[in-house]
């Protein structure tokens, strides 16, 4: 047996002895995004009649509103990192004859483009087709418009387009829409509380258990253990996100329905920067980027008011590359010439990462069940063709509060078969059901190469998914390092290369990329700077003490052998590095709670558990 079961055994031995606490509710909410903001936004604006009588009668306390709570585990409601662009349809219509961009850092979209950015530096491993393409695109570039090693295209496809839409920082529209929802004074939302398990009633959910307090890092209670409480609820609202530790306990007791499958993800990293006065972008404008830093790696720029501006990066899981740092290359983003013009003389206000779900349909979870419903990103909501999924994420709380009100009033029970009727039926029905299905097979092709993968897209969003690639297996994702520098490092330099890192308990991913031509960063100590300081001044990883690590590596001996170690070269916070023997080592005080080590475990069957935790990285500007 691992030792996460002894730690989860004991935890479990010291509660019997501690009398664990209960609690009953009618809804009990887990995660605050979009999502759970859709939610219960609409629901509290029906709890009550005019006359401050209930509306919505509370079953756990008779002649009051229904009795609601939401579970966050970051220590702020305003935790979100991500700078986003969308159309904001199903957000507009929840706030009508409000100006969305009087939100702190929102802006309407008002200027877009799609730029292709040639490789100014040589270093980047572009396939035939990209290095024809640059040298057309060089040998004419008076045809081509070319500016500053890129090209901007003459047309955005449709299905990428944000026209009408608002830029929001995720951070501040959170922190708006939880300030609207506790104002009502009907709803409890509570920030720093980690939910580590559902409650199971048979084939249902009746509940959710808080995480465990005054325990080391091992899980082993300590002084001042405190068992975590046994919420139970007639409906329980899973909005986790992609790496919740509800949302993956369900999808492991449940299993996916028949042919679905979570494969496709992404890490998003980005940082929030002050430009200089005279750079040159207004509020409002949207720059979509392709090509550079490595052409599988997808870049943006949108500009919020008061000169700020968020920049990133989106590393997908089909990147063949075992030494996926997102850091070095955002930076190697922001030197690009196209875009340091408007970047140089910035400072970092801010800085962040996230794991991003983009299965779409195909993975898809059970959208409900007794007891419970999903909504959000871990639902499955995010577009993978447009690339859009805050509008369509907050839609889901949407309709599912609408269901629940329906329910509700008929004095129906939360049942599998009532909520696929009211919750369910409402999804199939709607213009996040009708633009998921042309995205269905949007992705397939990228796993064996950025052209084919671009060709799908095409395809599938020119021809509203009526023409897309086949599904094809995958290549083996162990992607072998030898493989990836093949005629830029020789193999013996390679195995030098790797046995030094081990020595020295360090990542391999700046050696490859130093070795395969990446040019030091010219360090500003403003916005260019190290990794380390961008933990430090672009925002604050917070982890409470009492709590256990929720990384955690099941089988020891399996990640000892394990290279390329991924949860390694990908962590964004410098969190996992490699410890005693080789097996990584977890530093919970580093960790920016982005969730990449869980989606690049390359051990069969996956060797890493994301659990329940507190805290992550914090900054008033995500």
């Amino acid at each position: 047996m691992s030792a996460s079961f002894f730690h989860h055994a004991s935890s479990e031995a010291a509660a019997t002895l501690a009398e664990r606490q209960q609690m009953s509710v009618d809804i009990a909410g887990v995660g605050f995004g979009p999502a759970m903001g859709g939610f219960l936004t609409t629901l509290s604006r029906t709890l009550v009649k005019e006359d401050g009588t209930p509306r919505l009668e509370s079953t756990v306390a008779p002649g009051l509103p229904l009795q609601i709570i939401c579970y966050e585990r970051a220590d702020g409601l305003g935790f979100g990192v991500s700078g986003a662009v969308t159309r904001a349809r199903g957000i507009r219509a929840s706030f009508p004859g409000i100006d969305l961009s009087a939100i702190p850092m929102a802006a309407p979209v008002t200027k877009e483009k799609l730029v292709y950015l040639l490789d100014p530096i040589g270093a980047s491993l572009r396939p035939l087709a990209f290095r024809v393409a640059d040298r057309l695109i060089r040998g004419t570039g008076y045809l081509f418009g070319l500016k500053d090693w890129a090209w901007e295209l003459p047309f955005i496809p449709e299905f990428m387009r944000k026209q009408n839409g608002m830029i929001f920082s995720l951070g501040q529209f959170n922190q708006w829409v939880s300030d609207h929802i506790t104002g009502s004074g009907l709803i409890q939302l509570w920030p720093g509380v980690p939910v580590s398990a559902p409650l199971m009633n048979g084939n249902g959910v009746c509940g959710v258990r808080l995480a465990d307090q005054g325990v080391g890092l091992d899980g082993v209670p300590s002084k001042g253990f405190m068992p975590g409480m046994d919420v139970r609820a007639a409906l329980t609202v899973v909005a986790d996100g992609p790496v919740g530790a509800i949302g993956r306990r369900l999808d492991a007791h449940f299993g996916l329905p028949e042919g679905h499958e979570q494969k496709h993800w992404a890490l998003g990293m980005k940082m929030v920067i002050e430009l200089r006065g005279d750079c040159g972008l207004e509020a409002g404008a949207v720059v979509h980027t392709i090509g550079f830093p490595e052409p599988e790696i997808f870049g943006f720029l949108y500009l919020h008011p008061e000169r700020l501006a968020s920049v990133g990066i989106f590393i997908p899981s089909w990147f063949r590359s075992p030494v996926r740092t997102g850091y070095r290359y955002l930076q190697h983003f922001l030197l690009h010439p196209y875009l340091w013009r408007y970047l140089q003389g910035g400072t970092l206000k801010s800085w962040g990462a996230k794991s991003l779900q983009e299965s779409g349909r195909h993975g898809e979870p059970f959208l409900a069940g007794n007891g419970y419903a999903r909504i959000g990103e871990g639902s499955g909501s995010t577009n993978p063709l447009a690339g859009s999924g805050i509008d369509e994420a907050w839609t889901t709380g949407v309709y599912l509060a609408e269901a629940m009100i329906e329910l509700s009033e008929a004095k129906k029970p939360f049942t599998k078969e009532n909520l696929e009727r009211t919750y369910v039926r409402r999804r199939r029905e709607s213009w996040v059901d009708a633009e998921s299905k042309v995205a269905t097979n949007s992705r397939n092709g990228f796993q064996h190469g950025v052209i084919r993968g671009l060709i799908g897209t095409g395809l599938a969003g020119l021809t509203g998914g009526a023409i897309s690639l086949s599904q094809r297996h995958s290549r083996d994702g162990k992607l072998p390092p030898e493989k990836f520098v093949r005629g830029r490092i020789s193999a013996r330099e390679l195995k030098r290369l790797q046995r030094e890192c081990a020595e020295q308990r360090s990542a391999l991913h700046d050696r490859i990329m130093d070795r395969c031509g990446w040019p030091e960063i010219p360090y500003d100590g403003r916005l260019l700077i190290s990794h380390q300081d961008a933990l430090l001044m672009g925002g604050s990883v917070q982890a409470p003490p009492g709590y256990a690590n929720h990384v955690v590596f099941v089988w020891p001996e399996v990640c000892k052998n394990c290279e390329p170690k991924l949860c390694v070269e990908m962590c964004s916070g410098q969190a996992i590095n490699r410890g005693d023997n080789g097996v990584p080592q977890f530093e919970r005080e580093k960790c920016v709670y982005c969730g990449a080590c869980l989606w690049n475990c390359v051990a069969d069957g996956g060797n890493i558990e994301f659990r329940a935790g507190a805290g992550g990285l914090h900054s008033a500007l995500n």
